[in-house]
């Protein structure tokens, strides 16, 4: 037994000598090498925060509505639609619909509707005594809190959202209005300045991880007692939850709540409306749909960039196996001394996957510190809250991971390269590449500008589409237009405020309408005209508006007028889009008489088709209906082009004298159209980032080929200076090589670009085109920093003195 654990010690002691020399030697070959050793740490530390940052990014995004404690028995409930030859969905559903599935559906535990407080993109005004704060709330059902896994303080799930005039409040809000949970609970809050909420339960703020935020939650009777319209089934808006018993199939369960709506809704042969569940915590992730069914969303994003993080993160790894078998020559000897002496091929392998190993782990400490300087600007440019997870184990074992696959990936070929030389012809001076050699090193180069080429034509179609939705005419003006909410006083004074503001010099009109038309969310199918066949149906999104919305909005008129106060029939009257005429079929739609629920009047206007929705949709039918007593939504006011400063002013302190007790609160139309394209604007600033950043990459290591090439052929250079050929030629001579390899990555890059970036346009219904100069413009980025970076070593190599190349001979 002694003996062989003798043994076993001098077996570990070899082992342990044997790894020790292989660091050594890597080592050593790095402070021997320092140019090539500097660019390959670098370039592999770049790529490798890119990916950090990305991976951060996509494991956030993937966290999304994973922590609820019934996650797995959550879903939302949407509509699926079958009419007249189409399939749509929906999210919006009907206010009664969460309350009828528990009741009637056994397998159905808990259900709840959620629908916003105020208008989309405002907020509510809360007092408390004379503290007084603008805070984002929704409605929802008495199930919530049993529903969903968020912490109550103060208060009971059962009972937080059981009755009317009832409020359930986050800690940061209890804070700010009463100084702690504890002293909030059974308090009364003033809401909008018209109501009385007791508090009846405190939450945990919402986490980052939460898709839906809120600051406030109210009863879901109040939200049924103030909209009269959610008792019409044919009236569509808030959002439905369900969840499920333990154990029951949701496929089931979907099965059976398919035509359930069948037994609220008049019978249709022209088609009929299903119902359909999506797991909760997919929603985040999927939420666009294609045919009636979710297909893709943020996911194609996550997607996206989890692949630029792969290819920027292969962009460096070809650097290093570039430049690592580039100086085979000079370590040719080394690999030749070593293979007389006995050293098996193996062996060799694994010194050279050592070397590799050893940059890698310091490129990866460099990207860490990096990615730590790096992460509140990258914060701030994706509106996360990412750190570096130090303290998790599964952080350390991704990285352990990320260190062992890009070191082996960029120490691969270089290792099998090297260790196959042979001996004889290395040790007597006659290594040549061969050209199997020379072909993959440049198939390497051509396979890492491919991907950079690919990134920059992405970077000029992002750019492109976002420059075409923000400057596209969408139907109204939304320049120098303000949108202030109607709350508090301004309910009952709407009339004064819009008197008083139109003295102010500068501001054009007034008018004001429900929600904004940056979005319209509120849909009815109870539209009907005379002679209307019964087996049409037509989801019309229904606006009520005040006077002068027309001008206000600057929408074009294709027939008729705006309401008008010269006609007081006009407040049983109605205004058409262009789309909404085409759906009724009206040849003279002008006195047409329309019925809308139970309100009946004639068509006075029809506007040219505006956008009230992302141009992610097509234009749907739009119907308006005037009443300048509507108690809540937003006032539109027109300013005069450079006039917004003096106005907002003035705007301020009207808005103070008649509305004391609440905060002045404005958005800009612009600022508000361009939120909904918030991912695609962070899409496109993420992609010049990453575009950059591998051809950069790229360029380093091109560099580096560059300057070992000239280095390899300094006699030659030499021998044709004195033979006569000028600097220029020698110069081209030396880049030429580089560029033709650049210039079939572009062949090979462009197809692949085009088909992809294809595919990104097909999520818009108004896009650009896919035009040539893109990819030209992007093939001259690409050559034009190529011939930059290999111009400065190919024009020193060409000004070089040849006596000194020469000399030796």
């Amino acid at each position: 037994m002694k003996k062989r654990h003798g043994i076993g010690c001098k077996t570990a002691k070899v082992i342990a000598g044997m790894l020790f020399n292989y660091f050594k030697t890597a080592w050593r070959s790095l402070l021997r090498y320092r140019a090539f050793s500097t660019i390959n740490i670098f370039g592999l530390a770049l790529g490798m925060t890119c990916s950090l940052l990305i991976l951060l990014w996509v494991q956030d995004e993937r966290s999304v509505d994973g922590f609820y404690t019934n996650g797995k028995r959550l879903f939302h409930v949407y509509l699926r639609e079958f009419y007249n030859g189409k399939v749509n969905a929906d999210y919006g559903t009907q206010g009664l619909l969460a309350d009828e599935l528990k009741r009637v559906i056994p397998e159905v535990e808990n259900a709840s509707s959620i629908d916003d407080a105020a208008a989309p993109g405002a907020s509510s005004t809360i007092q408390a005594g004379d503290k007084i704060n603008k805070m984002t709330g929704s409605f929802a059902g008495a199930d919530f809190f049993r529903m969903f896994s968020y912490p109550l303080l103060q208060g009971t799930a059962s009972t937080a959202l059981n009755g009317p005039d009832v409020i359930a409040i986050s800690r940061h809000m209890a804070s700010i209005f009463f100084g702690s949970p504890e002293r909030a609970i059974g308090q009364t809050l003033r809401f909008d300045n018209q109501e009385e909420l007791k508090v009846s339960a405190v939450f945990e703020d919402v986490p980052a991880a939460s898709s839906i935020k809120f600051d406030f939650l109210r009863s879901w009777a109040d939200y049924v007692k103030q909209n009269d319209w959610v008792h019409n089934w044919g009236n569509m808006s808030p959002n439905t939850y369900i969840q499920l018993k333990t154990g029951v199939d949701a496929a089931k369960v979907e099965a059976r709540i398919k035509n359930f709506l069948s037994a609220y809704m008049a019978k249709n042969p022209a088609g009929h409306t299903e119902l359909a569940l999506q797991l909760y915590q997919e929603r985040y992730l999927h939420s666009t749909f294609k045919n009636g069914y979710t297909d893709g969303g943020r996911i194609e994003y996550v997607r996206l960039f989890t692949i630029v993080a792969i290819f920027v993160l292969l962009i460096a790894c070809i650097n290093f196996m570039n430049l690592a078998t580039a100086q085979a020559a000079r370590r040719a000897k080394e690999i030749g001394v070593r293979k007389v002496i006995g050293a098996a091929r193996i062996a060799l392998i694994g010194q050279f996957i050592g070397e590799a190993m050893l940059l890698t782990f310091f490129s990866l400490v460099i990207a860490l510190l990096l990615s730590s300087l790096a992460l509140p600007a990258f914060n701030e440019l994706t509106g996360k809250q990412l750190s570096i997870p130090v303290n998790s184990p599964a952080f350390w074992l991704a990285l352990t991971g990320l260190l062992i696959i890009t070191g082996s990936v960029a120490g691969s070929y270089p290792s099998l390269f090297l260790s196959s030389l042979n001996p004889t012809k290395v040790l007597k001076g006659s290594l040549k590449f061969s050209w199997q050699s020379v072909f993959a090193r440049k198939g390497l180069v051509v396979f890492q500008f491919s991907l950079s080429a690919l990134l920059i034509v992405g970077m000029i179609v992002v750019y492109k589409q976002l420059d075409y939705i923000q400057t596209k005419n969408i139907g109204y003006d939304r320049d120098n237009l303000v949108y202030i909410p109607i709350e508090g006083e301004l309910t009952k004074k709407y009339t004064t405020f819009k008197d008083e503001t139109e003295k102010i010099t500068g501001v054009v009109s007034v008018s004001k309408m429900r929600n904004s038309p940056t979005i319209i969310q509120h849909h009815t199918g109870s539209i009907g005209w005379p002679g209307k066949d019964p087996n049409q149906v037509v989801r019309f999104a229904d606006g009520i508006v005040g006077y002068d919305f027309v001008k206000t909005l600057r929408l074009q008129l294709k027939e008729g007028r705006d309401f008008s106060k010269d006609y007081p029939t006009d407040s049983t009257s109605f205004l058409l889009n262009e789309t909404a005429v085409s759906k009724i079929g009206l040849k003279n739609p002008i006195g047409s008489t329309l019925s809308w629920g139970e309100r009946t009047g004639k068509v006075i206007g029809v506007l040219k088709d505006f956008h009230i929705n992302s141009m992610h949709s097509t234009i749907e039918p739009v119907i308006l209906r005037l009443d300048e007593n509507w108690t809540w939504g937003t006032i539109l006011i027109r300013i005069a082009p450079g006039q917004t400063r003096p106005v907002m002013a003035s705007l301020e302190k009207i808005a103070k004298n008649l509305n004391p007790q609440f905060p002045f609160t404005y958005q800009f139309s612009d600022q508000e159209f361009a939120k909904l394209y918030k991912s695609e604007q962070l899409v496109g600033k993420l992609s010049n980032y990453f575009a950059f950043l591998g051809i950069f990459i790229s360029c380093l290591g091109l560099f580096g080929l560059a300057t070992f090439a000239a280095a390899q052929r300094t006699k030659e250079i030499g021998i044709r200076k004195v033979l006569g050929a000028s600097t220029s030629r020698i110069a081209f001579l030396l880049a030429n090589d580089f560029l033709k390899t650049v210039g079939i990555s572009m062949l090979v890059a462009f197809p692949i670009a085009g088909w992809v970036m294809s595919k990104w346009l097909d999520n818009f219904v108004y896009k650009i085109s896919l035009e040539s100069w893109m990819f030209a413009l992007a093939g001259v980025i690409t050559v034009g920093i190529a011939l930059l970076t290999v111009s400065y070593q190919s024009i020193r190599s060409a000004l070089a003195n040849p006596v000194g190349s020469l000399r030796s001979e």
